[in-house]
This record gives structure tokens, C-alpha cells and sequence, in this order.
């Protein structure tokens, strides 16, 4: 049975326009980077996130950002944007140059400092447990983190919970049994997890950056639909594949099927 069409919602217009075969073919070229050029990888990856926040808040933002001085203000001027699992921080000029507040949210010491980059703005704490008072920003969002945490949802609850009541709350996430599942371990994941990690240290020498069960777990497109729809801090505004061209969005709609073809998840909604 088809699920309800969260992927035609008023909020995706400017997505929508977006999403063209293009960039998919472009995201994808890029995958393999990850590892061997983190720097090409995640700074493509934060000019197309950024671009997808300030998309979704033209549409659906409960008030318009606030004009900065000049021509080159941004399209995100005066929001206070809250960054889970921002990592080495890669995502911080990118919205700065839209004149957004950027602030991070890192457990990983290690992953902060990966890059060498400035982290002003960062905070060392848990997605699962945020170390943000309640109602302090106007965008929380994270991007391919939920498949890193032992409990997804209870760090998108507490997206949720620093999030003003009005603002966005963007949760984009890596599906298990998709094509990505497996991250650096490629599509041995489809042979379970555990033999996955073994053929990595087999083939490289050396465990996974992921780490099934640690770093890395099952995490589905049904799983976020369900939460999306069932919680009580926020309402579901729209659903939709991330790197799927606009004409494919329909697969989210298709139980099981959306599972192993839906790549990358993403969840919008507005904060009670």
C-alpha cells in the first residue's frame, strides 16, 4: 500500500526546482571522495546542504531572516542554525557565507580536528543528550548522522526540543539497506554488517572508519516515517529522497521498495 505523498509538500517548491539529474550525477561522482579527498567531499556537501536549508526556509520558514547590511547578506540573515555531528567543520563558511549563525554540535574530539579548520562556534557534546537550552534556535538539523547514534530518535527528539516552536528541524540520514549503507565497506553491508566489517580488515589491512554496531547501524526509511509522523514536538512538513532527481521523490511513498532504492532520507519539520 502507498504511503501518504509527504514528497509534494508546498515546502519543497524551491527543493524541487533544484533537484535535477545534474546534481544527482554531480553528489554521486563525489562519493567515492570521502575517504581520499575529504576536503573536495564535505565542502560540495556543505554547499549543497546549506543551499537545501535555505530552500526549505523560504518556503516554510514561519518568518523571514532578517535582512543583513549590503547586497551579499545571504539567504539565511540573523537565523541561529544549530549543526548535530557538524564534524571537522567543513559547514561553517558555507552558511556563514548566507548569514546564518553556525553553531556545531561534535561528540568526536578527534572528528573536530580532522580537518584543521577553525572551530569557533563548536560544542563537544552527544546529539542523543544536547548541550543547547530548549527553544534557542531557528534551524536544527543533521546531516548523515542518524545512522552514527545507537538511538536516532532520541537525538531527533531533542532536535526537536532546541528548536523554537515555528522553526525547522531537518533530519537527513543514510538508509541501511540502500546503495550507501555500507559506507566505505561498500555494498557488503547486503551480507550483514558484521561480515561487512570482516572483509574491510581483510581487504585493507585495517577496520572500518565505521564500525558496524559502534559507529555505524540499521537504520530505515519506515523508522523515520514513523517518528516523523508520531511525535508529539514537532509536525511533519515533508519527506523526500536527497540525492534522487525530483522524479524519482515518488519512491518514498513505496514500502520496502524505498528501503534499498531511497539512498538518503530526509525528514522537514516545524517545531512546536
Amino acid at each position: 500500500m502507498l504511503t501518504d505523498p509527504v514528497h509534494r509538500s508546498p515546502a519543497l517548491r524551491s527543493v524541487a526546482r533544484r533537484a535535477t539529474l545534474g546534481r544527482s550525477l554531480g553528489l554521486l561522482r563525489s562519493f567515492p571522495l570521502e575517504q581520499a579527498d575529504p576536503d573536495a567531499f564535505y565542502s560540495g556537501l556543505a554547499r549543497d546542504t546549506v543551499e537545501l536549508v535555505a530552500d526549505l526556509w523560504a518556503e516554510s520558514g514561519d518568518r523571514p531572516a532578517r535582512p543583513g547590511p549590503g547586497p551579499d547578506a545571504g539567504r539565511l540573515p540573523g537565523l541561529t542554525v544549530l549543526d548535530v555531528g557538524g564534524g571537522p567543520g567543513y559547514f561553517s563558511d558555507a552558511y556563514a557565507a548566507e548569514g546564518a549563525r553556525y553553531v556545531s554540535v561534535e561528540p568526536d574530539v578527534g572528528e573536530m580536528s580532522a580537518a584543521g579548520l577553525d572551530q569557533t562556534g563548536s560544542i563537544r557534546g552527544s546529539g542523543m543528550a544536547l548541550p543547547v537550552r530548549t527553544d534557542a534556535v531557528d534551524v536544527c538539523i543533521s546531516s548523515n548522522v542518524a545512522e552514527h547514534v545507537p538511538e536516532p530518535w532520541r537525538m531527533a527528539e531533542e532536535m526537536c526540543r532546541v528548536t523554537r516552536p515555528g522553526g525547522l528541524v531537518v533530519v537527513s540520514y543514510t538508509l541501511w539497506y540502500g546503495p550507501f549503507g555500507g559506507h566505505e565497506m561498500g555494498l557488503t553491508h547486503y551480507l550483514g554488517g558484521e561480515r561487512a566489517r570482516r572483509l574491510y580488515e581483510r581487504r585493507h589491512g585495517r577496520p572500518p572508519k565505521n564500525v558496524y554496531g559502534e559507529s555505524l547501524f540499521e537504520v530505515g526509511c519506515a523508522d523515520g516515517l514513523a517518528w516523523a509522523r508520531d511525535t508529539d514536538a514537532a509536525d511533519l512538513l515533508a519527506a523526500f529522497p536527497r540525492y534522487h532527481p525530483r522524479w524519482a521523490w515518488w519512491l518514498v511513498r513505496v514500502p520496502l521498495v524505498r528501503e534499498v532504492l531511497v539512498s538518503n532520507l530526509v525528514l522537514v519539520l516545524r517545531a512546536k
